[in-house]
């Protein structure tokens, strides 16, 4: 299901999340890739930067956006440590990413199987959810960093 391609580039997005992580905030990272080639990559700062869209899904369009040129990605995959919520899914629609690969699930506000739902509302792009790449170890990231917290 997943390639050796998708690995090491979940890789880079959890090294995106230790990035937050040192920065005191939730510890999730994204890369976005075209063409086999990493284009941007983000991390969680709403904290920090004061800005509550400041996801790491977000951060990673929006870097993507300045390096492209342009705010659309079609044919892209966004690599991301824990799935994206709501308004990062109307993100990545809007961008036209064709494709979300996705460590841990988030039970609360994941939106991926939600999909179906959404798609009724004839939204003109449908992105391809593939969940649990290196499921472990991300949810570790997570856990860890609200086990120090407490």
């Amino acid at each position: 299901m997943f390639s050796g391609d998708d690995i090491y580039f979940m890789k880079l997005a959890m090294e995106e999340a230790e990035k937050a992580d040192r920065k005191d905030e939730v510890p999730i990272g994204a890369i976005l890739v075209s063409d086999g080639k990493l284009v941007a990559r983000g991390h969680n700062c709403p904290i920090s930067s004061h800005d509550p869209s400041a996801h790491a899904e977000i951060m990673a369009l929006r870097s993507a956006g300045e390096w492209l040129r342009n705010y659309r990605m079609p044919g892209a995959t966004l690599y991301v440590t824990l799935e994206p919520c709501l308004m990062c899914f109307g993100a990545l629609t809007l961008a036209r990413v064709e494709r979300v690969v996705f460590g841990a699930g988030d039970p609360k506000v994941g939106v991926s199987r939600m999909q179906d739902e959404l798609a009724r509302v004839n939204l003109n792009h449908r992105l391809a959810f593939e969940g649990g790449l290196l499921e472990e170890e991300c949810r570790g990231q997570l856990q860890g960093f609200f086990q120090r917290r407490r």
